[in-house]
């Protein structure tokens, strides 16, 4: 550098722009990598749910598995506490959790860990053949079904991603910061999804596999209340957790228009689950948010879902079994029958009942 004033001027400017760029990278790895002050956490008898940031558009996670063990939380009525600091487990995994000191990661483990230590179980109404059945459901949505979410998600639909996406401590870069997590995540995506296999098709091919998964849940699902008959099993934590992404995360595209068209049984499901399990979860771009009667026009928007919270639907739902319970569900009628669909049974709260 000491020569560059003898340099031509096309050399200095390459120099200039190159130590910003080189300024602007080591800020942006800075905030990647930088080990945020973090608070205390206590996880004695307290289950800590180590998750990525909400997005910002009302959704409470991009990510179908994270979604999948909050919303499994919720059903089994496990009081729980979010915890957003971005820290991936030992393995490399999210969500992961905390109890009493012991970390588990993988919400298949995750789960297994939390049926032995406070004896819950969604499945026991189930017998061994639908718990094979179950089984091999789970597989095809979470290692099949995953990847050409991930697909749409993270590589064709990348955008609208993106605009979804929140992240905290960019600063002035907040946008270029996003810009870069999204192109890394696509990168990465697209070489998990080659290694699987099925990002070795094209395109066309990839949302065909998409279709035919999407119309076996559809098929499988038929006009029950819930995958696998009138009562919750851990089943339905996952498919919710895979199908609400196609639901709300994925703007104009094929699997919306097929959720929302031709299988509107899914959608209904989704619709179900949503309102039993996530009463803040409010949405404005349907016909199907939660307002009450005095709710004015204004009020019809998405309330962020809060960073940090403790939750239990316990308290969230208590006296559910009082008459007056409908006065709490005003997506019904003064008779109690559901203005979206006529199985919800919005009357019947008592489903959380077989995991105690």
């Amino acid at each position: 550098m000491a020569g560059l004033g003898s340099d031509p001027w096309w050399k200095k400017t390459l120099y200039l722009t190159g130590g910003a760029l080189l300024a602007a990278a080591a800020y942006l790895l800075h905030e990647l990598l930088v080990i945020r002050k973090q608070q205390e956490i206590d996880s004695k008898d307290a289950i800590i749910l180590h998750q990525f940031a909400r997005p910002n558009n009302g959704v409470p996670s991009l990510s179908p598995f994270c979604l999948k063990m909050e919303t499994y939380l919720r059903m089994a009525d496990l009081p729980y506490q979010n915890y957003f600091g971005g820290k991936l487990s030992a393995q490399g995994k999210m969500p992961w959790i905390e109890y009493n000191n012991e970390k588990v990661s993988g919400t298949e483990f995750i789960i297994d860990f939390l049926e032995e230590k406070l004896g819950v179980n969604l499945n026991k109404n189930l017998g061994p053949h639908e718990r094979a059945v179950s089984r091999a459901v789970t597989k095809m949505v979470e290692e099949h079904f995953y990847w050409t979410l991930a697909y749409c998600q993270w590589v064709d639909n990348l955008n609208e991603t993106r605009k979804m996406l929140s992240l905290s401590g960019g600063g002035p870069f907040s946008n270029l910061l996003r810009w870069v997590v999204c192109h890394i995540t696509k990168g990465i995506v697209k070489r998990e999804m080659h290694g699987h296999g099925i990002g070795r098709f094209s395109e066309e091919e990839i949302y065909m596999l998409m279709e035919k998964d999407m119309r076996s849940l559809a098929g499988l699902l038929g006009d029950k209340k819930y995958i696998m008959g009138p009562k919750l099993s851990t089943l339905d934590a996952t498919v919710f957790g895979h199908l609400a992404q196609a639901m709300w995360t994925l703007p104009g595209t094929r699997p919306e228009r097929l959720i929302k068209g031709e299988l509107i049984n899914l959608a209904m499901y989704c619709e179900r689950i949503r309102r039993k399990f996530w009463p803040e979860w409010h949405h404005d771009d349907d016909n199907t948010i939660y307002e009450s009667e005095e709710s004015s026009e204004g009020s019809k928007t998405h309330t962020p879902l809060l960073d940090f919270s403790f939750y239990s639907r316990t308290e969230t739902f208590e006296d559910e079994g009082a008459e007056n319970s409908f006065s709490r569900t005003p997506d019904t009628d003064f008779t109690g029958h559901s203005l979206f669909d006529s199985d919800v049974d919005m009357d019947d709260y008592t489903d959380h009942e077989q995991c105690k």
